[in-house]
């Protein structure tokens, strides 16, 4: 008998699932959502607020720099020959990616090096097999490298193997671990070189794992309680805005034990802002802006070294609305939940449109399973059509489609006038939002934008222009658009410091 009920459970099962969907409202309040993001709050970005990471020993060597060595002997930069997989060689003149190394933090002077191809670099530990070379996939012991910096100039260092003794350059072809400890750090020693950093990564991933666990837990929970309060609430409220953005991690699923590097207590810093926005009458979009193994590379994905890895797998899939649930039953009955974002800005290619649309569905239905009301939004991918998601997203009752605008990360806006900067708001954005608004399609969210250009020395009444610009398109997207963000150490990113400031008025 159960075998027989089994089917027919699963098929009334499937029904409600499609009714409740259904029965979610199919448009927004009569006015558009005016928010603004609570950006680097729950989800650090280290150029919003640079001090957190001020007390890191070496914080110039974080998980993911990018650095560079050039053999001070040979003159040559250390190269993993066809980008891993092989020797390492100094044999180049000029560094590229080849030569760029990515590093993974062990200590704040132990690291593992990564190469292009994604192998880490290691050495044999005796006899003759200490040639070094990049051909392992999994970090280990024989990969972890100690970086010795010289005391008068820290650019000078010298790489000490797990074997004890340092890596050198006998030739351009032959890079090995077995140079003695002494040097006078002069040019003629072939086991020194001089490191060049290419990049750095400041994201949650970076300062969790440069502080430690026991450090970063109350540098980041002190964080969590002083940089939004209560006040940030009222005055967002004053202001003439209706909502928040706040971005998450996927590590707050697990609070108060997280994996590691990651650290407890950003789950009652977003349980205390659904208490504000209740309170002042705000309404909340929870967006899921780090998702395990990183959307797409970037230090605000909790990324550790720019790799992609989300949506590879179907256990990374599984994982991620795992994450959407377990938001959606927190937060389903609260009054001021108005939108669950399932992922923020995927990256395409590497993020492929198929893995995405499978993991909408799930998410989708998981959010479903605990409320008809909230608003599900979908991120469009980086590097690809925004207008890729229409048709898909508008199987979806009550779905909602997230794009961002900024004159910003593109040699398009190089060398635009402020003028030409606004022009380009009032024709292009105005065509490109006309486009995404199609009958019975999602509505239309603008999740990001801001008051800033790539114009230098601009006025303040050119950068009012530009803001009242953006604010007149932007008031036509069907669901509302987002201010990125309410707090920056830069002034145009802060919508505060605007508002404040008289440069933006939303009143």
């Amino acid at each position: 008998m159960a075998e027989t009920l089994a089917p027919i459970n699963a098929l009334i099962f499937s029904i409600f699932l499609i009714s409740i969907s259904h029965a979610a409202r199919p448009t927004p309040s009569p006015s558009t959502l005016k928010a603004v993001n609570l950006g680097g709050w729950l989800v650090t970005e280290g150029w919003i607020k640079p001090s957190l990471f001020d007390a890191i020993p070496n914080n110039d060597l974080l998980d993911g720099t990018q650095v560079q060595f050039r053999s001070v002997a040979q003159g040559m930069y250390l190269c993993a020959e066809s980008g891993g997989g092989t020797i390492i060689v100094a044999n180049r003149t000029s560094a590229s990616g080849w030569e760029t190394f990515k590093l993974w933090r062990i200590t704040e002077t132990k690291f593992q090096f990564r190469v292009f191809n994604g192998e880490f670099i290691g050495v044999g530990s005796e006899g003759s097999d200490l040639a070094v070379a990049a051909v392992s996939n999994t970090p280990g012991v024989s990969e972890t490298f100690e970086i010795v910096r010289n005391s008068s100039d820290s650019g000078r260092v010298r790489i000490r193997a797990p074997n004890g003794l340092f890596l050198q350059a006998k030739t351009e072809a032959s890079v090995t671990a077995d140079y003695s400890e002494n040097t006078n750090w002069g040019d003629d020693d072939p086991s020194v070189f001089s490191m060049s950093i290419v990049t750095a990564m400041r994201g949650e991933f970076q300062i969790t794992n440069g502080y430690g666990t026991e450090k970063a837990t109350p540098v980041l929970q002190e964080h969590w309680r002083s940089f939004i309060v209560e006040d940030d609430f009222e005055f967002v409220a004053q202001s003439g805005l209706g909502g928040v953005r706040i971005p998450v991690g996927w590590w707050i699923a697990s609070d108060p034990t997280p994996p590691r590097p990651f650290v407890g207590g950003s789950l009652q810093a977003l349980d205390n802002a659904f208490d504000w926005a209740e309170k002042y009458n705000l309404k909340v979009i929870i967006d899921l802006h780090a998702a395990p193994g990183s959307q797409n590379g970037y230090e605000h994905s909790a990324s550790r070294d720019g790799s992609i890895e989300w949506g590879s797998t179907q256990e990374n899939i599984d994982q991620t609305v795992s994450v959407i649930d377990f938001l959606a039953s927190r937060y389903a009955q609260r009054e001021g939940l108005y939108a669950i974002e399932l992922i923020n800005e995927p990256r395409g290619p590497d993020v492929t449109l198929e893995s995405l649309e499978k993991y909408y569905t799930a998410g989708y239905n998981a959010v479903r399973r605990y409320t008809t009301e909230a608003y599900v939004i979908m991120s469009t991918r980086l590097s690809a059509d925004e207008k890729e998601l229409l048709q898909f997203a508008s199987r979806f009752q009550g779905s909602v489609l997230d794009i961002h605008y900024y004159n910003l990360f593109s040699d398009v806006f190089d060398n635009l006038s402020p003028q030409q900067n606004i022009d380009f708001v009032n024709n292009n954005r105005s065509t490109q939002l006309n486009s995404l608004t199609i009958s019975n399609g999602p509505l239309v969210l603008i999740g990001e934008w801001v008051a800033e250009w790539q114009v230098n020395g601009a006025t303040k009444e050119e950068y009012q222009r530009f803001a009242n610009a953006q604010l007149e398109v932007y008031n036509r997207a069907s669901f509302g658009w987002a201010y990125w963000t309410l707090k920056n150490v830069q002034q145009h990113w802060s919508l505060e410091w605007m508002i404040k400031n008289g440069y933006i008025s939303l009143m």
